[in-house]
């Protein structure tokens, strides 16, 4: 007799509920039973696109008992209150990159958690790459040497249209530099930050920012992230990862697995992208099922939202800033 598939509810379906869904889809071990959406229209759309439920409220998905885990991938202000409706009746909770707010958020959720005695998971999907993986590996292994230098470059052009979607590149994009630096280099000291925009006609948020950090064995990090332009050079930095040290060195790219089709947010598909996510998927799915923890956890969320916040005071005051955990 086949084994119980761990139910999945998902609270939002916009463009990443897609690939979440084709995560749990690839899963020998997880179903999705269920979806919500502010939007009826767009639940009921994912539903039948992955042959599952709609429910009218959020409430009806967390009181379902077919449902052990919920993935948040609503916007983000919405974060805390649906993590809170999750958890509160004891699903496991993954929550969409940022997590919060701001770190109090991102604490208050870390506490609901602790309290009921759940894994509450961020979406740090990068992570969970292969090819990040090795690189972690090679770290932690002393085979590059002392670690010098980290750099994170993205690159991709995004409408005016779809940018109105999103807070700014530095609160949606610059996430996943800050905690694949953490993963990686470790935690930095001291910030210096920039910000402009370019392009938009209408929008008033960065399109572009870059950020210079020093980080606790005095390394220096390098992270830049824009939708005002894509690469179009030989050797695109559409997403590009280099970490070096003083007996080797690593790279990570987009660019060597890439379909001449559209994506959800894309001009191609970049298929990193997906792979990352499904594997975080699995690793969220095993833990849920195995015990473990996950490779980045919700204390890592905090820090990454403190330095997030470093980075915002940095361009606002145009210095640099100091950054402490304790």
């Amino acid at each position: 007799m086949a084994e119980k598939k761990l139910g999945v509810g998902f609270i939002g379906a916009g463009g990443i509920s897609i690939i979440h869904g084709e995560a749990i889809k690839a899963n020998k071990n997880a179903k999705l039973v269920g979806i919500w959406n502010r939007t009826r229209s767009r639940a009921e759309e994912r539903a039948k696109q992955f042959s599952c439920k709609s429910y009218k409220e959020p409430q009806d998905l967390v009181n379902d008992p077919e449902i052990d885990v919920v993935f948040i991938l609503t916007n983000l202000e919405t974060h805390l209150d649906f993590a809170r409706l999750a958890i509160e009746k004891g699903k496991h909770v993954l929550i969409e990159k940022p997590v919060g707010m701001s770190v109090n958020e991102i604490k208050e959720i870390k506490k609901c958690a602790e309290k009921a005695g759940i894994i509450c998971m961020p979406g740090h999907n990068v992570i969970y790459e292969d090819g990040i993986l090795r690189i972690k590996k090679m770290i932690d292994s002393g085979e590059i040497g002392t670690l010098t230098s980290f750099y994170y470059l993205f690159n991709a052009f995004h409408s005016e249209e779809l940018a109105q979607l999103y807070p700014g590149v530095i609160r949606q994009i610059l996430t996943h530099h800050i905690y694949t630096m953490l993963y990686l280099a470790g935690d930095p000291k001291q910030v210096m930050a920039m910000k402009t925009c370019l392009h938009y006609a209408k929008l008033t948020r960065e399109d572009i920012a870059m950020v210079n950090l020093k980080l606790e064995n005095d390394a220096l990090a390098h992270l830049e992230v824009s939708f005002a332009a894509d690469d179009l050079s030989s050797d695109p930095w559409t997403l590009l990862i280099k970490v070096l040290g003083t007996e080797g060195s690593a790279r990570y790219s987009w660019q060597d697995w890439v379909l001449a089709k559209k994506g959800i947010t894309h001009s191609r598909v970049y298929v990193a992208y997906p792979e990352g996510i499904k594997n975080e998927v699995n690793h969220f799915i095993d833990i849920c099922l195995n015990g473990g923890k996950p490779l980045s956890t919700i204390d890592d969320a905090i820090k990454a939202q403190m330095i997030m916040d470093a980075v915002e005071l940095s361009i606002e005051n145009n210095s640099g800033v100091d950054i402490k955990f304790t």
